[in-house]
């Protein structure tokens, strides 16, 4: 819900942790090629054999349902994690692969459809005898035009043009729906320059190795591309770049949607913030005729402008050109592509190996980590991939009844607030009007991106990469001139996860309508703790404490009484308390308050799923399978869902700059709150879960 932060062409290293929303559903089609004959996981949907049966369930709810898992799935050497998530994102890939592999055989010299534009950028990144041959080439004339710049406003409008092109800005731009008015769009202005995944790495001592491996990084990139006195730059970057750190908001502070709202002029920008030019900067992002702007992180502007102004020219333009040639480099060749991965995925992620060349590619045109922003795609072909993915791989009818599977859940919310006996009828009656407002979007939007424009070459990657960037920023330009398009999609239908978004719509891509977690043949139960707990969760975005503060409307408004939003808070805290015990990896703790929102989603979803579930029997006792009861499924299939690991330093990156809590603990944090759980599995007093009931949070 807050604005976008990537800035340009440098999203496409997005640091984001790569959240694989994992969910099942009632009675859906398989996709194409799937046994549709038997559940993914006979027989009835849940993986029996991961369970660790020298772990009671009481103490350790996560270790029961998925010990023998963990102990027996390595995590691949070109991965950083593994899960069931992202062995549903492998199964996509392999997909693609097999599409793309087609399409780019089938592409002429000069592609018109969207799947002959789209293998042929695949085959651009295959032809690696060519990209190697060429080396700095292909990003030369953007270093050379940086080197020649000859002042401070000059610079600005070349960062300003990292918004369609390779490069870095001090700070990021984008249009976005305005929180005040839902009805237009604002020019969103954020803090930015950072080359680490959060402040916290050029600041906190736990981060000094990952610190240091990045000055080194930035010499050896300065270095590739002949960059004069690389040392001495690099020691300048990184001071630059700590200097920014200091002066930027937590990623805590940034979920507070009220503080991040400050409507200005670009007049008064330029006084409050003087020091950057804003005029040039503007301009180069083709901006500069909008006059509605909106500041995110009001008190770091000044500072970090007054840092620009502040550095010598050299050392600005010195890291303009390693954002241009580190933005660009996992496209290059072999000694940029080894670089970048020795350091973004092997030491912020732990990443043993490269991930193959197909792998590459098809990041490369379908989008690398798109999530919850258009601006994670940029350079890529991601919407054409996902007209491609849609078009072979979903059906209507999935779509129909997946979106009557929402409406189950959009019903089971509604009752449960109605039945809230700490909430007043005022704010209620605002809390179920916005429910009312709520859009599903299932599969892929309505209406397909154009790319009748975008010029694909097969013999010119880089160049590909700029003229899909340029239209992607072009597009949002356009369409932020007109109304608020509420049917607006922000992930791929490629992209295995969904969300809850800012237009108040909850969106399934097509992606994650699949087996196991989107399973035809699985047992309700297990169908209603996977993809049900992942709908409520969704749908509880709307009302936790960011979505709480937007109303009916989309606007930016405090609907709740102060009797309610002290009993919301005071609730959330408890919660809050709960995660800030939990220890990712040791001595290093959740933040609850970078957290909050998707825990008291997590808790939301549980117990909403649990009375659709119930509803679901129509008054009929569950069946009961395997000598399992129907509860006890329920909750084993959600806690399965979050099933995974991950390499210690993608889950400290993770811990320190994603509000979600590492999966585990998306398992041990809200079932203890959870009346039912205790009554499936005989939880007492004793066992090392248990929580006395007063202590429970009661929220949704």
């Amino acid at each position: 819900m807050a604005a976008m932060k990537a800035s340009g062409l440098a999203a496409r290293r997005a640091w984001r942790w790569p959240l694989l929303l994992v969910c099942c559903a009632v009675m859906l089609p398989a996709i194409a090629d799937a046994d549709t004959s038997t559940p993914f996981f006979p027989p009835f949907g849940i993986d029996l054999p991961a369970i660790d049966k020298a772990t009671r369930p009481q103490d350790d709810f996560f270790q029961y349902e998925n010990g023998t898992w963990l102990a027996n799935t390595p995590i691949p050497p070109d991965q950083a994690s593994v899960s069931m998530g992202r062995d549903d994102v492998n199964r996509v890939e392999k997909r693609l692969h097999a599409l793309l592999e087609a399409a780019a055989a089938a592409a002429p010299a000069k592609p018109e459809t969207v799947e002959q534009k789209a293998g042929a950028m695949y085959a651009a990144f295959m032809d690696e005898a060519h990209i190697e041959q060429l080396g700095v080439t292909p990003i030369q004339a953007r270093l050379d035009a940086i080197k020649s710049v000859s002042d401070k406003t000059e610079l600005a409008r070349r960062m300003g043009e990292s918004n369609f092109d390779f490069g870095g800005a001090v700070f990021s731009v984008s249009p976005d729906v305005d929180l005040k008015d839902p009805k237009r769009y604002s020019i969103y202005l954020s803090q930015a320059g950072l080359g680490l995944p959060d402040r916290d790495y050029y600041l906190e001592a736990p981060f000094a190795a990952q610190k240091k491996a990045y000055r080194a990084y930035i010499e050896q990139i300065l270095t590739l591309i002949a960059w004069e006195q690389p040392a001495k730059s690099a020691d300048a970057i990184l001071d630059f770049e700590t200097k920014i750190a200091k002066a930027s908001w937590t990623k805590a502070e940034q979920r507070d949607l009220a503080k991040n709202y400050n409507p200005t002029s670009l007049a008064d920008l330029d006084k409050a913030a003087a020091g950057f030019p804003w005029d040039a900067f503007l301009a180069g992002s083709k901006l500069g005729d909008r006059t509605q702007l909106v500041v995110d992180e009001k008190t770091a502007f000044p500072k970090i402008a007054a840092l620009y102004a502040a550095a010598p020219l050299d050392v600005l333009k010195a890291w303009e050109a390693f954002n241009v040639a580190d933005s660009a480099a996992p496209d290059l060749s072999t000694p940029f592509q080894q670089a970048s991965f020795a350091f973004h995925d092997k030491v912020l992620f732990g990443q043993a190996e490269i991930k193959p060349r197909w792998k590459r590619a098809l990041a490369a045109v379908s989008g690398r980590d798109c999530g919850f922003s258009p601006r994670d795609c940029f350079g890529t072909l991601s919407w054409a991939v996902g007209q491609i993915y849609a078009a072979h791989d979903f059906t209507p009818e999935t779509k129909v009844k997946a979106q009557i599977l929402v409406t189950h859940l959009i019903a089971a919310f509604r009752d449960r607030l109605q039945k809230l006996d700490w909430m007043g009828p005022a704010t209620k009656a605002e809390a179920l009007k916005k429910l009312d407002t709520y859009t599903v979007k299932v599969g892929y939007p309505d209406h397909p991106r154009d790319y009748s424009k975008v010029e694909i070459d097969r013999n010119d990657l880089i160049g590909d990469i700029r003229h899909a960037a340029e239209a992607d920023w072009d597009f949002l330009i356009q369409r932020s001139t007109g109304p608020v398009d509420r049917s607006d999609w922000v992930m791929t239908p490629q992209t295995v996860d969904a969300y809850n978004g800012n237009l108040r719509d909850i969106v399934f891509p097509a992606a994650i309508l699949q087996p196991p977690e989107f399973d035809p043949n699985a047992d309700d139960a297990v169908n209603y703790g996977t993809m049900g707990s992942i709908i409520g969760h969704e749908l509880t975005h709307g009302f936790d404490d960011q979505g709480r503060a937007v109303d009916a409307s989309g606007a930016l408004r405090d609907w709740w009484t102060p009797a309610d939003a002290a009993a919301f808070k005071a609730r959330a805290s408890v919660l809050g308390k709960q995660f800030a015990a939990f220890q990712p990896v040791p001595g290093l703790h959740i933040n609850p308050d970078l957290t909050m929102g998707e825990n008291i989603a997590d808790l939301g979803g549980l117990l909403i799923a649990l009375d659709a579930y119930h509803a679901s029997l129509d008054g009929k006792p569950a069946p009961v399978l395997g000598g399992y009861t129907g509860d006890q499924r329920f909750f084993m299939a959600y806690a399965q869902s979050w099933r995974g690991k991950a390499r210690e330093d993608a889950i400290r990156q993770q811990t320190v700059s994603d509000p979600h809590s590492y999966r585990k603990f998306r398992v041990l944090g809200p079932l203890p709150n959870v009346d039912g759980w205790y009554d499936a599995f005989g939880v007492k007093q004793g066992d090392k879960m248990y929580r006395a009931p007063g202590d429970r949070v009661r929220l949704w």
